[in-house]
């Protein structure tokens, strides 16, 4: 049986994502004892006004010790250009990547602002 494979992402946006992963940077700041802020920086995109960040991370840690628990994490893109729904797949791949870097393994609830992209997910580890 011959099956058709299609491309789901087209080679622009592939190469896309791919840059602007492996040129993604991060800045940590502290907010709390429970909480961190990281700021996402991209190599295409920033902050409009300023020329900053193009979004943060904000992590919420459960402290209690309880491995059940989600941690909560917001992302927010400041870059209006993220907000097209042609460059959704560089977001949500941006996200991923975000969640693998800096939350790890962990059950993560996940809530992203970015326009029209905007989206909520759990993020759950696999069973041992």
């Amino acid at each position: 049986m011959n099956r058709k494979v299609t491309e789901l992402i087209g080679a622009d946006m592939r190469k896309k994502i791919e840059e602007e992963v492996s040129g993604m940077t991060f800045t940590k700041n502290f907010r709390s004892a429970t909480a961190e802020e990281w700021y996402i920086f991209l190599t295409h995109y920033e902050e409009p006004i300023i020329g900053g960040a193009a979004g943060k991370v904000i992590i919420h840690y459960d402290l209690q010790g309880n491995r059940d628990v989600f941690i909560n994490t917001t992302v927010i893109f400041d870059d209006p250009e993220l907000y097209s729904s042609e460059l959704a797949p560089l977001v949500k791949s941006l996200v991923d990547e975000l969640i693998n870097r800096l939350v790890g393994f962990a059950d993560t609830l996940i809530a992203v602002h970015a326009g029209g992209n905007s989206y909520q997910a759990e993020y759950i580890r696999g069973e041992e």
